[in-house]
């Protein structure tokens, strides 16, 4: 029996999707990954065949094929297929990153005199470009607080609001958005909606079975999963990402062969991988929560968190980061962190190395004291995005560095006050 010939199944499971997902069963050369065509151009047999493709193009059809690499690429377009298969969309655009991704879909559908309504704990860099660049075009931005529906709705101008955005879970407070209320409110205005998943995966969370229509992600994080790989991605339906496609042959913003082949790597690991940072971080969660030395924990999967029963009513796991607040100030903070062996200092999630950082220093570190405060940012917060390493070993790791710890002391007068 050819494969042809077979009924084709539909597979619900993460992980089977992660593999099969979205790709053809027989590859170039018979190989059983998709081979990295690493060509700038493409060649037509004879003029039939380049009419053939040109009518398609422009006259509509489905695409096997590509003329030219800053439109696409085969080894682009699997792993495109295999993410839009794992979000339930219809398709999806792959970019060099997720600010490409973000910025291109922006650049791309707005208009001078429309606007945006975005939470205020969106991506910083997100936020500055919508606040700085996009306002040189004439459309404005307003930042209303995460979580207050009523100031997401007062912030929507009739006809003028094109966008409504926010991610979810957040950073680094890892607040979850009610996607049912802002679907509607979508559309109830006419306006379209856009939600970062990335700290969810769609493992986790699937916002276009919640009626929105654009889902996008940092794939860097989790999909690569190897800290080896810059990507980003935007999913929704097929007219909408074909407008995509076509702006990124303008713009010149394709990812290259390569990366696309890491990416799709990363991805066939992404179901068993997430499964286990949900499980270790609940487990990493629920032992900070109760340990003297930590002031506060962050993490949807915990009854503490603000978002608690939206986040178990639509996630099926919590995610792999946790934030947290130690007993101390900046300089004894960053100092449990150096105590610690295994995560490493830097920037980003999703990888199989745990990372932690002090955001007060990695991502607001231009800032005042006193301005961090007033964004929210207190110095002794710290951001852990497991790895895949044994919560056992995490937790042992942590009770090692917070022993060392001092408590603050306190003062007869602030015990009176």
């Amino acid at each position: 029996m050819s494969n042809e010939e077979k009924k084709k199944t539909e597979f619900s499971g993460h992980s089977t999707k992660s593999v099969h997902g979205g790709a053809p069963r027989e590859k170039g050369f018979h190989s059983i990954t998709t081979p990295i065509v690493q060509s700038s151009t493409y060649t037509f047999e004879n003029t039939a065949k380049l009419v053939e493709f040109l009518d398609k193009k422009v006259y509509g059809g489905e695409l096997d094929r590509e003329e030219y690499a800053r439109y696409g690429n085969p080894s682009v377009w699997a792993v495109e297929k295999r993410i839009a298969e794992l979000e339930g969309a219809e398709d999806s655009v792959v970019y060099p990153s997720g600010m490409s991704a973000v910025t291109s879909l922006f650049l791309t559908v707005l208009k001078p005199d429309t606007h945006i309504v975005m939470t205020d704990d969106c991506y910083r860099r997100t936020r500055q470009f919508c606040l700085t660049t996009l306002k040189k075009f004439g459309i404005e931005t307003s930042i209303v607080p995460m979580g207050d529906y009523d100031a997401l709705e007062a912030a929507i101008i009739p006809k003028k609001t094109r966008f409504i955005f926010t991610e979810t879970p957040t950073n680094p407070y890892l607040r979850v958005a009610d996607l049912e209320r802002i679907a509607e409110l979508g559309k109830k205005n006419r306006a379209m909606t856009l939600i970062d998943t990335t700290f969810a995966t769609p493992v986790n969370l699937r916002p276009i079975e919640y009626g929105i229509d654009f889902v996008m992600h940092s794939a860097t994080k989790y999909f690569g999963g190897h800290n080896d790989v810059m990507a980003g991605v935007i999913s929704g339906s097929k007219p909408r990402i074909k407008a995509l496609k076509d702006a990124r042959g303008m713009f010149g913003n394709i990812i290259d062969p390569h990366q696309a082949f890491l990416l799709e790597r990363g991805i066939k690991t992404l179901g068993i991988r997430v499964k286990h940072q949900n499980d270790s971080a609940l487990k990493v969660a629920q032992y900070l929560e109760n340990h003297p030395k930590i002031e506060r924990v962050f993490y949807p999967g915990l009854q503490s968190h603000p978002d608690y029963d939206i986040a178990k009513k639509q996630m099926s796991g919590f995610g792999g980061v946790i934030s947290f607040e130690v007993a101390g100030g900046l300089e004894s903070t960053g100092a449990f962190i150096d105590r610690l062996q295994i995560p490493y200092i830097a920037p980003s999630l999703g990888g199989v190395e745990g990372l932690i950082e002090q955001p007060a220093y990695v991502s607001y570190y231009d800032l005042t004291p006193e301005e961090r405060k007033e964004a929210g940012i207190n110095e002794n917060l710290v951001r852990y995005a497991l790895g895949i390493e044994d919560a056992e070993d995490i937790i042992a790791d942590l009770e090692q560095s917070l022993s060392l710890v001092e408590m603050p002391s306190t003062t007869i007068e602030e015990l009176t006050t």
